[in-house]
């Protein structure tokens, strides 16, 4: 199914936005795909794939045509979530991500012109690669308990602390870093772009996980790394709402890319069936399968359309912190039933490494802990709703 045949009927669409998801097809079914298993098997991808994605346009979606961004509204970062899935590796979609949707916003939306041009414009580029570092040992959807601390110390602070579960972490060439410059809570939380070349920082173990093998992983630790205060990310002791703004823009795009890496599964999944026989006749002969395959299409569906209100939100300038929420928890929970389900519809095969719905199941499980664990989605929920 070509990129514009799904989404014809959508009216939000129109040619350039199809031109765009064509560019992204493309390029990640004839450049990615191919080499999906020899970088999962490598446990990382090249840093080419970043450069790359920077000659074409697409780290930069939402930025400033000043800094090397396109200029374009959230209607065009859908169509780059949505189509980058083709590569068949998450590990490829989320460290791309990460560079264009987690790490570089806030830089764009706090920013001075030092910290654009020498952090911003080269990630969008993909001349510099960025990591994002919140999650600590003891604080992962807790943010206001970070511990990581930065302390004044004339024109520089002064960074002593560890972070874990950090994406590009080992080949970052900076990190948008959460830490503490003030007290206890929410309130003492500053935002600092952190250079990896800084002394007395190093990657102390590249973790292996349960499934995107093919981004790099690691946890970080920071002994006494000196910064120039000039890198500092908007006020001193405001980052925690900064943070919790830029997790809008995460969560969503998360929602998007894995509602898509659903889809992905589910076409390839009614394929097989279409093709494959038992007891005389495709798989799809058997009622059970043709319901288990519209079932999930039309959650796959209300999905989509759940994400293109929030995105229509955005757009218009209103608040969307209810329906990102909700697109977050549902779309990730969604998306581990879709690809659930369609390795049963495998069988054996889909069990096996080789078959790619046994990757999608393994990968497709973090979207229900990252960027916000499906139980801190519902928690936000009860609150918004008043419950």
């Amino acid at each position: 199914m070509f990129a514009s045949d799904r989404y014809r009927a959508y009216p939000q669409f129109t040619h350039e936005h199809d031109q765009l998801r064509k560019t992204v097809r493309d390029w990640a079914t004839k450049e990615l795909h191919p080499h999906a298993e020899e970088w999962e098997k490598a446990r990382k991808f090249p840093n080419e794939v970043f450069k790359k994605a920077g000659e074409l346009g697409l780290l930069g979606i939402r930025m400033p045509e000043a800094y090397g961004g396109l200029g374009l509204d959230w209607w065009y970062t859908v169509c780059w979530a949505e189509e980058l899935v083709q590569c068949g590796m998450a590990g490829v979609t989320m460290g791309l991500l990460v560079q264009s949707d987690m790490a570089t916003p806030v830089i764009q939306e706090l920013g001075d012109s030092y910290h654009k041009d020498n952090f911003l414009k080269p990630a969008i580029a993909g001349q510099a690669i960025a990591a994002l570092g919140i999650t600590e040992p003891d604080a992962g959807s807790d943010v206001a308990g970070i511990r990581t601390s930065a302390r004044r110390d004339g024109d520089d602070y002064i960074i002593n602390g560890a972070k874990t579960y950090i994406t590009n972490a080992t080949r970052a060439d900076f990190i948008t870093l959460a830490v503490r410059t003030g007290g206890k809570g929410y309130g003492g939380i500053s935002l600092i772009l952190f250079p990896t070349d800084t002394k007395g920082f190093r990657v102390t173990r590249k973790l292996e996980k349960l499934g995107n093998h093919s981004s790099d992983t690691a946890e970080l630790a920071f002994e006494d790394c000196r910064v120039p205060v000039k890198n500092l990310l908007g006020g001193e002791n405001e980052g925690f709402y900064a943070i919790m703004t830029n997790f809008q823009g995460e969560r969503l795009v998360g929602a998007l890319s894995c509602t898509a890496g659903a889809q992905r599964v589910l076409d390839n999944t009614l394929q097989w069936c279409q093709d494959r026989q038992a007891f005389g006749k495709p798989l799809v002969g058997f009622q059970t399968v043709r319901h288990q395959i519209v079932q999930l299409e039309t959650e796959l569906e209300a999905a989509r359309q759940l994400c293109y209100r929030a995105v229509d939100l955005l757009v218009r300038g209103e608040d969307a912190f209810r329906e990102i929420t909700m697109c977050k928890l549902f779309c990730g929970e969604l998306a581990n039933r879709v690809v659930d389900r369609c390795l049963q519809l495998y069988g054996g095969m889909g069990y096996m490494d080789e078959c790619e719905v046994s990757r999608a199941f393994r990968d497709t499980r973090l979207i229900t802990i990252g960027g916000g664990a499906s139980e801190i989605m519902r928690e936000i929920l009860t609150k918004l709703l008043g419950v």
